[in-house]
Parts: structure tokens; C-alpha cells; sequence
């Protein structure tokens, strides 16, 4: 157990919070809670900073809810975007919970046993029997308009944007009657979020205020971006998502990887659960050393293991070798195919039926083959960088123009060609 306070400001992810939530931390087993937006069916490295969020207040002794939101989601939260988001059917709302719902199940404790056990709740359950009349005269008329229109996010919407549907404006009272309805049904006394999220949260404070008298509190975290100002979490490929299917583990673990160092250095205390004698022992050694990465290397090992299992991580890893120092004909048979199809990623491939292949008689000749793909333009080429040693097949390099055509295929289809230091081909034999 451990300070919650403490741990978020040693780790740089405490920006706000509301007067005596630490005496009222103090004091016994709080519930909190913090709400995800199904707008896709996987989270996102976004999302991360909520989950660790929500993962220190349970290791703090505390009891953690994380609200999917499946009514919330149908109107989408208007904080600091430029313009109104595509609204979801009912169908991919409820699939979309589903997802986040077991990919949550994969950080937080919801063993029975427990006395702090975590807790999924879905909005849905308790708005979708609310009457528009109901909610406007029993909860809207608590909060007034020019309360509302102070907020900072509708304030910046309305100058900056596109303007703000009444549906969207609408959203911070809904949030703010989620956290009524936990706080008066589930003794949730705490709402944490992102800074982007602080005038909803205390949307929630006030009608706990209003409509019974009672006390709540509010705790952001910072909004994480890049050190050279581009947003967090985006490629140019798009989204890094926890789903292995939408970003592979290799993709994944490259990302951490190729962070800077100014970013791991922060990124290592908000997505580890890595102490702070450890993390500053690899910042020391890493200042020592800084070509050999010993951050990038451990944040990258911790998370990819907490996301996807250390089988993926070192699968990963033998990726990121083989195509980044020494490796053999074994290193690349123990590659699955998806990874090893994302580790070449763009390489030429050129296609050769199995039959012509086998007929195939010297690596030449293979290597010459004008009907699949040019990979030499002519045999005197090929033959000529192969006596040069410039030519490796599965990573075994070749200097014997003459060799035999016979080479175990990858996966039982695939023959990885390098020409020279970095060009690569693939051969697929179908």
C-alpha cells in the first residue's frame, strides 16, 4: 500500500485536486471512479494514463470503479474539441462497451475476495430508463447556464470551434449526474480524469451538493503530450491500440522504443509501476550511456509485457533484432508471421509459384527469375555482388554463386533476401 497523493506526484500525473481530499484519502477505503468512451472497440495508449490512474488508487488500499461509458458515448464529450463527433448506433455502442470492458479486466482486481475489489459500471444502465422530462426537472434544474457556459471547454468551443449542439452541451451534466448517481448508490466519493475533464467533474460535485447536501471531491491528471509538441499516442499510421489485432505487439514495443529520451524519462513513471530508486538508478545510468537506451528499453519492456505478455515481448524483441543487429535462419523461423510481416513492412515482395520454384536449380537463377519480380537485373549482376558477399538469404550470408536453390522457407512460404546492407525482398512461394 502506499500513498495515493504521494505516488501521483512523484510520477508527475497529479494536476488538480479539490481541498482535503488527502485528510478524506486518510481516513478509510475510498471508491473512485473514472469513465472511458466506447468510441472504438479498443483502447488506445491514451487511455493508459486513466487505467494507472485507477490501478494506484487500488494498490493505494482503495476501491477503483471504471465506468464504460454506454450512454455517455452515444453523445460524445465535447471537452476541447473543435467539432462534434460522428454519433454511434446503438449496436456498435454496445459491442464497443463489451471490448473495453475485458480489456479493462486486465489491469484492475475484481477478485470477490477482495475488499477494495474493482468495479465495471456502465452509464447505460442507469440512463436508459431516465425520461427527458425526468432529467431536465429533476437534475437540470440544479445546474444554471451561466454555470455551464463558464466551463473552459465549452468556453473554448464556442470561440474556437464550430459551435456546440445542445447534445453535446448537455454532456456535462449527464458525467455530472453519473457521479450522483455512484456517489448516492455506490458510496463513490471521488471522480478522477484528465485536466480536459476538471469542469465536468466538479459539474458532479455541485449536484451532489445541490441535490443532497453531500460532499465530493475531484482529482485531474495532465494531459500527456510529446516533447516536440505533436499529439501523444499518434503515428503516422494512426492510433497505437491495445487490441493486438488493430497495432501488432512488435509495433507496440517499437513505439516505446524510439520515444525520446526527454519523453521516457516522464513516460517511464506514468505507464510503469516501476519504484522510484529504480527508475532513477536507469535515468543515471542512461545519462552515463545514452546510446544504449536503457530507458527506452525498460519502458518499452514493462508495458509491452503489461499489455500484451511477456511470450509477445519477446517475441518483439527477437523482432527488433533481427532487423536491427545480428540474427540467423533460426531467429527468423521463430518469428509468427504476422510479426514477421510487420517487422519487413513495406519490403518489395515478389511472387513465385512453388512449382517454378522448384525447378529452380542454383540461387542465380532464382534470384534472376524475370517472370516474379526483379530482384538482380541479370545473372552477371547477381552473381557478381553474391562472389562480393553482399547477398544473405534468411540472414545466412552466401558467397557461392553456384549454391544449390535449397533454403528452409519461413513459414513454410517466405525466403527473406537482403542485397546489400539494407535492401530487403520477400519471396513468397505460393
Amino acid at each position: 500500500m502506499n500513498n495515493f497523493i504521494d505516488e501521483l506526484q512523484w510520477r508527475g500525473m497529479l494536476q488538480d485536486m479539490t481541498p482535503d481530499l488527502e485528510q478524506h484519502l486518510k481516513e478509510g477505503i475510498r471508491s473512485a471512479y473514472l469513465g472511458f468512451d466506447p468510441t472504438a472497440d479498443s483502447l488506445h495508449i491514451g487511455h493508459l494514463v486513466g487505467v494507472m490512474t485507477l490501478l494506484h488508487f487500488q494498490r493505494a488500499g482503495h476501491k477503483p470503479f471504471a465506468l464504460v461509458g454506454g450512454a455517455t458515448g452515444m453523445i460524445g464529450d465535447p471537452s476541447f474539441k473543435s467539432a462534434e463527433r460522428n454519433l454511434l448506433d446503438k449496436a456498435s455502442l454496445d459491442h464497443n462497451v463489451e471490448c473495453l470492458k475485458n480489456q479493462l479486466a486486465k489491469f484492475l482486481n475484481f477478485d470477490e475476495g477482495l475488499t477494495n475489489k474493482a468495479e465495471l459500471v456502465n452509464n447505460h444502465d442507469w440512463m436508459a430508463e431516465f425520461s427527458f422530462l425526468a432529467f431536465i426537472r429533476d437534475v437540470g434544474k440544479h445546474i444554471t447556464v451561466n454555470y455551464m457556459m463558464a466551463k473552459d471547454s465549452v468556453k473554448r468551443r464556442l470561440e474556437e470551434g464550430s459551435g456546440l449542439s445542445f447534445t453535446e452541451f448537455s454532456y456535462q451534466l449527464i458525467q455530472g449526474y453519473d457521479f450522483f448517481h455512484l456517489w448516492k448508490n455506490q458510496g463513490v466519493s471521488i471522480q478522477l480524469g484528465g485536466s480536459d475533464q476538471w469542469g465536468n467533474i466538479v459539474t458532479g460535485t455541485e449536484l451532489i451538493r445541490k441535490m443532497e447536501g453531500g460532499h465530493a471531491f475531484a482529482l485531474t491528471v495532465p494531459l500527456i503530450t510529446k516533447s516536440d509538441g505533436a499529439k501523444f499516442g499518434k503515428t503516422e499510421s494512426g492510433s497505437i491500440w491495445l487490441d493486438p489485432e488493430k497495432t501488432s505487439p512488435y509495433a507496440f514495443y517499437q513505439f516505446w522504443l524510439n520515444v525520446s529520451d526527454e519523453d521516457a524519462s516522464k513516460y517511464i513513471r506514468i505507464f510503469t509501476l516501476l519504484d522510484q530508486k529504480t527508475i532513477q538508478q536507469l535515468e543515471k545510468e542512461h545519462l552515463e550511456a545514452p546510446h544504449l537506451r536503457f530507458l527506452q528499453k525498460e519502458i518499452a519492456k514493462e508495458v509491452t509485457c503489461m499489455i500484451h505478455g511477456e511470450k509477445e515481448y519477446e517475441m518483439a524483441l527477437k523482432a527488433s533484432s533481427i532487423l536491427f543487429g545480428k540474427s540467423s535462419t533460426e531467429d527468423l523461423a521463430a518469428l509468427d508471421e504476422r510479426t514477421f510481416l510487420q517487422v519487413f513492412e513495406g519490403v518489395p515482395q515478389v511472387n513465385i509459384s512453388r512449382e517454378v520454384f522448384e525447378e529452380k536449380s542454383n540461387l542465380v537463377d532464382l534470384l534472376s527469375e524475370k517472370s516474379h519480380g526483379i530482384i538482380f537485373p541479370s545473372k552477371g549482376e547477381a552473381r557478381k555482388m553474391i562472389q562480393g558477399g553482399g547477398v544473405s538469404i534468411n540472414k545466412e550470408k552466401i558467397t557461392d554463386p553456384a549454391a544449390d536453390a535449397v533454403f528452409p522457407l519461413l513459414q513454410n512460404k517466405y525466403l527473406l533476401v537482403q542485397k546489400g546492407k539494407k535492401q530487403y525482398f520477400i519471396i513468397l512461394i505460393d
